[in-house]
């Protein structure tokens, strides 16, 4: 069991890491559920191509909790440096939508104006904290719909029409015939 625990953190950073990258990427993430949830089952083919034995729904939970992981990490790598884009992106919306809408509440041009680069500290661990929590349910949820299909067989390839008689069973006795 421990041997299958180490075995699952290199599936999960490849699976969260593409999917944490993706995620951060500002026109990418629209599809951020979508990303996580395939960073899921991306951990959990990896980790069936290394596991000799068939992966049960919660080892596929596992992986994907793992691969959320990764992915909040990689997001909020990615997103730093990306931030002023973001920021500009979002004001450009905001004066857009400034231009159609009657009423706007007050304050929100001083808010334009700062932008999100005076964000609190709080604010961004707080973030990062919904952001595990998301990635990890949706990262499990990957995980599980990876399972179920890339599952393997109980036997092996090959060995579908093998059926293993062991030698004390080949003599066969038949009651009918019995002569005692």
């Amino acid at each position: 069991m421990e041997e299958q625990k180490t075995n699952m953190f290199i599936p999960a950073l490849i699976g969260g890491g593409i999917a944490g990258v993706l995620s951060g990427i500002p026109i990418m993430n629209c599809l951020c559920c979508l990303w996580i949830i395939g960073g899921g089952i991306a951990a959990v083919f990896f980790l069936n191509k290394e596991s000799p034995r068939p992966l049960t729904m919660g080892d596929g939970a596992v992986v994907g909790i793992f691969s959320g992981l990764v992915a909040t990490a990689a997001d909020f790598l990615v997103s730093i440096p990306l931030a002023p884009i973001t920021n500009k992106f979002i004001a450009n919306l905001m004066e857009r939508f400034a231009q159609y809408a009657d009423e706007m509440p007050s304050g929100w041009e001083t808010w334009l104006d700062k932008g999100a680069a005076e964000t609190h500290i709080s604010l961004v661990l707080l973030g990062v904290l919904i952001n595990a929590v998301v990635f990890s349910v949706l990262g499990a949820l990957g995980g599980i719909i990876g399972v179920s299909l890339f599952k393997k067989d109980k036997m092996k390839q090959g060995e579908k029409d093998v059926i293993d008689v062991s030698k004390d069973s080949t003599t066969v006795k038949d009651a009918d015939n019995n002569q005692s």
